[in-house]
């Protein structure tokens, strides 16, 4: 049940009958303008006739048939010709007429009528024009009265707006096929948006959607109709209304809306089965660029996601422009987008560090295809490889390191404790020492929420990693810094691709426990800020990231089985398993209180620590090591907190929780 496709709108039911009007359509297609000019031609002579036919009370006589009213229509018609075509009046799409042209039609008319005056006053003042307007028999022309033009000015305003109009009527209303399946969909805001929204619907040319209404919370618009269609309440009375109505799908028509308010509208229809679809801005609404087509499924991001990060453009470009940037991990997730985020800064060359060959090669073809411009190197390495990571920075002497490969899983640590730290302590070594030794200008450690008071082996390892870099930077002319994030949406092998891929299957989604809570990012976001942190930095600072307010699992579960068009524990189960060995329910990650300074960028903050001996830490470091290559968890716990005492670890005797497929890094 959980597996029923989502048609897209450029694929609908009735795309077979296309071809057909395609066909039958060719012809005017070919010939349109000639069409259209004829079709001037006609309105103008029809208008002539009108504003004769009003002139002389409703009625038709001779005397002006054929004798004032053709000799006026060749005049008439060379002016109006030539003024409509300088008002682009023959290119016109007139299924699409609207206001503008309107207002292009009055405007040709105004002046058309403008000239054709001037030139009648003309003719009653100069001699030779008379009496060549005499010979060629317009002498009924000199008779004509100013208000035949000011009727003939109105009339082709009504006729050629009118013609548009029942073109565009009947592309709308009659024109319409209907497809094999019609859905009943609500328009969630009537304004602009909601408005133009409907206006495209109409026009399609195969009809896929029944607009039953739409819902709107200011209270002026309540029992209005736009377009025939009703305003039938507020967001609070949505889930009603969807029952009452049998409402299929909901279009959010709100471009301007916040996440708040867009998870008010998934929250208030929890318990339907609906889908949700969103417009694009109203930027692109506004200058004609949108189509039905671009309607897109909202996703978790639409109501995780945050606003735009103001970014410092002017310090980024001094930190990344024209110098030789090297990034570790380049083929996973934050890594790679490190990678498009830098290529935009025009970097010298861009060095991709990575251990795993098949995410080097898509993001470098990636790259490729979207900056050909900057070059790039795909460098295959183990960075617990010391011996291959001196040689790289000996080849390349990169400028700016961007660290951000590292073993993140939290339960898969707890069971392979020797390679936390093997990866994450020794390969950041490794990384950071040939820095120092190169001569690299900037260090950057993308670290990790689980390393404040960390409770895994994954956290405790990043706060070992942090402590070595500060301490190398107190000696090295190279500019040693951190930043600290929490979870990010969409990485690879988060929750919510896994709870998607779950949903897919039909089920359960299972969560850890019902309190557990997250921090989540964007992947653009974070990518950004760590690269505005690095720019800032100045040597040892642990900059940590403004998360926002953290976020409940088993309502992100919920709120992507109700996105889905499921209802949550109907459809779709939730399951709790348990807390995994390393889990919190909570992670620490604020860039307010005590232990906290403020930057210049208020999504940034400092992390005041207190800075460990040297000769003490690398000693309890090099011990660390040693008992890793033993893979004995206990050991490894007790080594760990020697260096950092708050770690509280727990021993691995306790029998194995059920299996979730749920990561919290």
């Amino acid at each position: 049940m959980a597996k029923e496709n989502i048609e897209s709108l450029s694929h609908s039911e009735g795309d077979n009958v296309q071809p057909q009007l395609a066909t039958k359509n060719s012809f005017f297609l070919r010939f349109r303008r000639i069409l259209i000019l004829f079709a001037h031609i006609f309105a103008f002579a029809a208008s002539l006739l009108l504003a004769f036919t009003l002139a002389n009370d409703m009625k038709i006589r001779r005397d002006w048939l054929f004798g004032l009213y053709p000799s006026l229509l060749v005049i008439l018609l060379i002016i109006k010709i030539i003024i409509f075509g300088l008002f682009n009046q023959y290119r016109g799409w007139w299924r699409y007429v609207g206001i503008s042209d309107l207002v292009g039609i009055t405007g040709a008319s105004v002046l058309s009528t403008f000239i054709a005056v001037a030139t009648w006053s003309l003719s009653q003042n100069v001699i030779f024009i008379r009496d060549f307007l005499t010979n060629i028999h317009f002498r009924g022309l000199l008779e004509v009265e100013q208000n035949i033009f000011i009727l003939d000015m109105f009339c082709t305003v009504l006729i050629m707006g009118g013609l548009r109009m029942v073109i565009r009527l009947y592309y709308e209303e009659f024109r319409t096929i209907e497809g094999s399946r019609v859905k009943r969909i609500l328009i969630a805001g009537a304004g602009n948006a909601g408005e133009a929204l409907l206006r495209e619907i109409q026009r399609m040319t195969v009809s896929q959607y029944d607009v039953v209404g739409f819902i709107d919370d200011d209270l002026s618009k309540q029992g209005i109709s736009i377009h025939s269609i009703p305003v039938l309440g507020t967001v609070d009375q949505l889930a009603k209304i969807c029952k009452d109505k049998n409402i299929e799908e909901i279009a959010i028509a709100m471009p301007s809306a916040t996440h708040k308010q867009l998870r008010k509208i998934i929250q208030v229809c929890q318990g339907a089965k609906i889908r949700f679809r969103t417009v694009p801005s109203i930027t692109d609404i506004a200058s004609g660029r949108f189509k039905v087509s671009q309607i897109r499924d909202i996703d978790i991001n639409d109501l995780l996601g945050r606003e735009a990060v103001q970014l410092d453009l002017d310090l980024i470009k001094q930190f990344i422009t024209d110098k030789v940037v090297l990034v570790t991990g380049a083929g996973g997730s934050i890594g790679s987008e490190m990678c498009r985020q830098i290529c935009n800064f025009n970097p010298k060359i861009l060095l991709l560090v990575e251990q795993a060959e098949n995410p080097l090669f898509f993001i470098e073809r990636e790259l490729r295809s979207n900056f050909p411009e900057t070059p790039l190197k795909a460098i295959i390495c183990d960075i617990a490889d010391k011996v291959r990571v001196f040689e790289i920075f000996q080849k390349y002497q990169p400028q700016v390191v961007i660290h951000a490969a590292a073993h993140k899983h939290v339960p898969l640590m707890e069971t392979n404790p020797g390679e936390s730290i093997k990866n994450n302590v020794v390969g950041t070594m490794n990384i950071a020492n040939a820095s120092d030794a190169f001569g690299s200008s900037n260090f950057v450690m993308i670290s990790t929420d689980k390393a404040v008071n960390p409770t895994s082996l994954m956290g405790s390892s990043k706060r070992v990693a942090e402590m070595y870099t500060q301490d190398l930077n107190k000696t090295s002319k190279t500019h040693f810094v951190t930043v600290r994030f929490g979870n990010v949406l969409g990485s690879s092998g988060s929750v919510v691709p896994i709870f998607k891929e779950q949903i897919a299957n039909g089920g359960p989604v299972t969560v850890t426990h019902p309190e557990m809570k997250r921090y989540f990012m964007t992947i653009p976001e974070a990518s950004q800020l760590v690269l505005q942190a690095a720019s800032m930095g100045h040597g040892g600072e642990i900059f940590v990231l403004d998360m926002g307010e953290p976020v409940k699992i088993v309502d992100l579960a919920t709120e992507l089985i109700t996105l889905s068009g499921f209802r949550p524990g109907e459809d779709i189960d939730i399951e709790f398993a348990g807390l995994r060995p390393g889990e919190k329910l909570f992670e620490e990650l604020s860039i307010k209180g005590e232990d906290m300074q403020t930057t210049r960028h208020p999504k940034i903050g400092i992390w005041k620590n207190i800075v460990v001996e040297r000769e003490k830490l690398r000693m309890f470091i090099d011990e660390l090591v040693g008992v890793a290559k033993t893979q004995d968890h206990q050991k490894i716990v007790e080594k760990i907190k020697q260096l950092v005492p708050e770690y509280i670890g727990k021993p691995q005797n306790s029998a194995e929780p059920k299996q979730v497929h749920q990561n919290t890094e």
